[in-house]
C-alpha cells in the first residue's frame, strides 16, 4: 500500500530541487517576461485549464505557500490567486495592511526580508509601484503584482490568453482603449512592445497617457485618438475600464462629467470589425463606461476574461516556482 506522506515527501523534495536550480524571477510588469515566456505560459494556462475543467487533479505546488498582500481590496484578485494556489496543491495566506505591521509604520524592506523568509511566493497588491519594486528587491522569493496605481499585468496576461482562446495570434491586431488611461491602458502598451499589435487609445482631454509614460513606448504600436469612434474604427478588439479608479473617488463627480461621450456602446461597437470582442477587467459600472447591451451582448467575453485570472495565473506561480514545465 502506498503511503500518502511519503509520497508528499517525495513531492516536496522535488520541487525543492528545481527551486534551488531556479533564479528568483519576479512579475512586476508584463515586460519582466520575454514574449517566449508568455507564450510558454498561454500553453501551459490552456493545459492547466483543460485539466481543472476535467477534474484533474494537479499538485506540483504541493506544500507551497502564497502570501497575498492588500493594501487595495480586491474581489476577483484574492479568488483568483487563493482558489489557484489551493488548486495547484498549495495553500495561500491573506494579509491585509490594516491588520498587519506593515499598516503601522514597518519598513517595506523588513517586511520583505521577513514574509520572504515564511513564504515561497508573494502576490501584493498596492498603490505606488515603489512600494511593489522595493519589497521585490529585498525579497528572496518571486513576488508578483496584483495591482499597483501604475501597472496590472496579471489582467492583461488573462484578457491576451482569452483573445487568443476566441480569436488566435493577437499579433498584428488592433486594441482599442476607451476610456482612462489607467494602470491597465499602460499595461496594454507594453503588451503591445512584446506581442506586436495596435493600441488606439482614446481618453477625454486631460486624461491622456502621460507624456514621460508614453515616451516609454514609443509611436510604433500605439495612437492616440480624441475621438473614440475613431478610436474604435476597425478594431479586432474594444476595451474599457471604469472612469473611477479607486484612490480617484473624490473627483467622481467630475469625471462622471469628463467621460460622458467615451462610453462604449452599440455605435461605438459597430464602428469595430464585425467579430470584434469587448472585454472589461471588472467590476463594471453598466450605463457608465459601458451600455448594457455591450457588456451583456454576444460580443462580450467578460465572463471568460475573469475566469481565466485563475488559470493564467495559477500557470504563472507554476513558471515562477518551477521553470518551463513541460518544455
Amino acid at each position: 500500500m502506498t503511503d500518502p506522506q511519503a509520497g508528499r515527501h517525495a513531492a516536496h523534495q522535488a520541487t525543492e530541487q528545481v527551486m534551488n536550480m531556479i533564479p528568483v524571477r519576479h512579475f512586476l510588469q508584463f515586460k519582466d517576461l520575454t514574449r517566449a515566456e508568455h507564450e510558454h505560459l498561454f500553453q501551459r494556462t490552456k493545459i492547466i485549464k483543460q485539466q481543472f475543467k476535467a477534474y484533474q487533479q494537479y499538485w506540483p505546488l504541493i506544500d507551497r505557500t502564497l502570501v497575498m498582500i492588500f493594501e487595495k481590496a480586491s474581489t476577483r484578485t484574492r479568488l483568483s490567486f487563493e482558489a489557484g494556489m489551493q488548486q495547484l496543491g498549495g495553500s495561500a495566506i491573506y494579509l491585509n495592511t490594516r491588520d498587519s505591521q506593515l499598516g503601522r509604520g514597518e519598513p517595506v524592506e523588513d517586511a520583505a526580508q521577513v514574509i520572504s523568509r515564511m513564504s515561497d511566493l508573494v502576490m501584493i497588491r498596492t498603490f505606488e509601484q515603489d512600494i511593489i519594486e522595493r519589497f521585490a528587491s529585498n525579497s528572496r522569493v518571486p513576488v508578483i503584482n496584483g495591482l499597483t496605481n501604475e501597472y496590472h499585468p496579471c489582467q492583461i496576461l488573462a484578457d491576451i490568453y482569452t483573445f487568443i482562446e476566441q480569436r488566435g495570434s493577437i499579433a498584428g491586431k488592433t486594441v482599442a482603449w476607451i476610456g482612462d488611461s489607467n494602470n491597465v491602458c499602460n499595461t496594454w502598451l507594453q503588451a503591445a512592445e512584446i506581442f506586436g499589435f495596435n493600441v488606439h487609445v482614446s481618453t477625454p482631454p486631460g486624461y491622456e497617457v502621460e507624456p514621460e509614460r508614453a515616451g516609454l513606448y514609443g509611436t510604433d504600436h500605439y495612437e492616440e485618438f480624441a475621438d473614440p469612434l475613431e478610436a474604435a474604427h476597425d478594431a479586432d478588439l474594444v476595451t474599457t475600464d471604469v472612469w473611477t479608479s479607486m484612490g480617484f473617488e473624490a473627483e467622481n463627480e467630475e469625471r462622471l462629467r469628463d467621460f460622458e461621450d467615451w462610453q462604449v456602446d452599440a455605435e461605438m461597437m459597430r464602428q469595430a470589425k464585425p467579430d470584434a470582442l469587448f472585454m472589461h477587467c471588472l467590476p463594471a459600472h453598466r450605463g457608465e463606461e459601458v451600455a448594457a447591451e455591450v457588456i451583456d451582448g454576444p460580443q462580450s467575453v467578460v465572463w471568460d476574461e475573469a475566469e481565466n485570472r485563475l488559470h493564467i495565473q495559477k500557470a504563472l506561480m507554476e513558471f515562477l516556482l518551477l521553470g518551463k514545465v513541460g518544455s
